[in-house]
């Protein structure tokens, strides 16, 4: 899964400063470890020294054992006198075999080494008297010196790391919030609201975006204006001589004995179209009005009590009704329940139950039918206008406009909902309203 925009800034910023910080931290650490264990080493190689001059001048006295005792710097020190006579030690006790064979055996040098665990650095000198002057010296204080030091540095790395990452997301949570207005604007008006605009920007790079965008979507609000407006006279333009056509279609028919065969069939023919035709006026007027008007206030409806007087004016069909309340326009919300029933009725032989039920914050309108069911590929193609599913391309009096469904999807957008259908166990379909639950106490 490819990462988003913000993500790959936030980690570009992060492993940056990581690799930055890093590189500077080991630089540290080998600049600082290697002058404190120079300054170690020749700190103990001038105590050496010193201390193998005093050996020298008491090599033959008797108090040599309590010189090297005094010698010594600390608990984990050791000092070893190697000499054709043998063998004198101080302080930790330590065997010559666990010294290197190269620095007793060609003194001068230095070496760390580790004896019993701990880490030593052992100083090698030549005495008088073809004798080897051995002394160890301990390096824990210096170890913990760099374990902190280490510590520190991979800390203040990991820390570094970690505000890159922060600066990363800030950086682009601001460089990228043109981007996310954009994005929202855009989503409105591709869901309908042709008002979005995008606010001015201080940004002489952004603000040449924004009046772009907000000119194209002005032009576009102006387009589907004037096309609303032309459908709107047209559809006026036309109910005059519809109305005509209908109030003779209606004598008409009540004539047909008296024209058998062809005529008859050609003036049923003619009714039914002429029906279809006005059927389709009245939608084609009630989208442009839709689409030309702003929304009223919105009142409380108790949706159950809307869902009787509906019902009540039509056949009569099972109802599970729950007490529930919205905010919303009642013409809509009564077109939208009359929408899906009349396309229950015209396509699936009528609802099987009408339903209103609450659902946590939201409440659902759902009307069921027992039909032969919406194929998956159509469920979204039937909300288009003019779309009439599996009767596309066919004519009659039961195929509707394809208007009916578009405006239901019009009407409850405006209601701030949304609508679907599903499958209805065992056959049939489920068309479903939901919108925000105002409350469930009726």
């Amino acid at each position: 899964m490819r990462l988003t925009l913000r993500c790959r800034v936030t980690l570009s910023f992060g492993f940056g400063l990581l690799v930055v910080t890093s590189v500077l931290a080991f630089g540290t650490w080998n600049l600082a470890s290697g002058y404190m264990l120079r300054q170690r080493e020749a700190s103990a190689t001038r105590q050496a020294e010193v201390n193998v001059r005093l050996v020298e001048r008491s090599l033959a006295s008797p108090g040599l054992d309590e010189l090297l005792t005094g010698l010594t710097t600390g608990p984990d020190s050791s000092i070893l006198l190697m000499s054709p006579e043998g063998l004198v030690t101080a302080g930790r006790k330590v065997e010559p075999s666990q010294l290197p064979a190269g620095l007793v055996e060609h003194p001068p040098g230095n070496e760390r080494i580790t004896v019993d665990g701990l880490p030593m650095l052992a100083v090698a000198r030549p005495v008088a008297g073809n004798a080897v002057y051995v002394e160890l010296f301990g390096l824990q204080q210096l170890n913990r010196t760099f374990a902190f030091l280490s510590g520190v540095l991979i800390a203040g790395t990991i820390g570094s790391a970690l505000l890159g990452a922060a600066l990363g997301s800030w950086a682009s949570k601001r460089a990228l919030k043109p981007l996310a207005e954009l994005n929202s604007a855009a989503g409105r008006i591709a869901g309908g609201d042709l008002h979005a605009r995008l606010p001015d920007q201080d940004d002489p790079d952004l603000a040449a975006l924004a009046a772009k965008f907000n000119s194209t979507a002005q032009a576009l609000e102006q387009r589907a204006l004037r096309d609303a407006r032309f459908a709107s006279d047209v559809s006026h333009e036309l109910r005059s001589p519809l109305t005509t056509m209908v109030n003779a279609g209606a004598v008409l028919r009540r004539r047909r004995e008296h024209l058998p065969g062809t005529a008859g069939t050609a003036l049923e023919l003619l009714t039914s179209e002429v029906d279809r035709f006005a059927r389709m006026v009245v939608d084609l007027l009630e989208i442009s009005r839709a689409d030309q008007t702003d929304d009223p206030r919105p009142e409380e409806i108790a949706l159950d009590a809307l869902v009787r007087n509906v019902i009540a004016t039509r056949a009569p069909v099972p109802q599970e009704l729950e007490p529930a309340v919205v905010l919303g326009d009642r013409r809509r919300l009564d077109r939208v329940l009359t929408n899906l029933l009349d396309n229950a009725e015209r396509h699936a032989g009528g609802a099987v139950l009408v339903s209103v039920r609450a659902r946590g914050s939201a409440v659902r309108l759902e009307v069921e039918d027992a039909g032969p069911g919406v194929p998956e590929p159509l469920r979204e193609e039937i909300f288009e206008r003019f779309a009439r599913g599996v009767m596309a391309g066919s004519r009659g009096d039961d195929t509707g406009s394809g208007l009916g469904l578009a405006l239901v999807r019009e009407h409850v957008h405006r209601l701030g909902g949304r609508v679907w259908v599903e499958d209805r166990s065992p056959v049939g379909s489920r068309f479903v309203v939901e919108m925000v639950l105002r409350s469930s106490d009726g």
